[in-house]
């Protein structure tokens, strides 16, 4: 199970975080524990795929809301690169931004299941 000491070794700001949800600790590694299975991820890579760059914005930017709201710092600093580039229409090849985001999501996935 994750702990708050897991995820500042993480690069959590836990105390950000817990604060966010009313001072309660369960509740923040409550949401946390469901980051793993955010559907935005796949939803994400699998516009990258097919270049569809509108649906990716939307996918990048719910990451960064959701990621930012529970200060997973590294991932959410990884999200808002992504969301900015895509904001942007940037023509790039997004599959290594891609994969450390999704490195990190794997990681945390490792931290909640440990």
């Amino acid at each position: 199970m994750v702990t708050v000491e897991k995820l500042n070794g993480f690069g959590a700001d836990t105390d950000e975080g817990i604060s966010r949800c009313c001072g309660s600790e369960a509740l923040y590694i409550k949401l946390v524990n469901m980051i793993p299975n955010e559907s935005n991820f796949e939803v994400l890579k699998d516009a990258l795929e097919r270049n569809d760059l509108d649906k990716a914005f939307e996918a990048a930017h719910a990451l960064k809301g959701v990621l930012g709201n529970l200060s997973l710092t590294p991932m959410y600093n990884k999200s808002v690169e992504i969301t900015e580039l895509l904001r942007a229409r940037t023509k790039t090849d997004y599959e290594p931004k891609l994969d450390e985001l999704l490195a990190m999501r794997d990681r945390l996935t490792e931290l909640c299941a440990s």
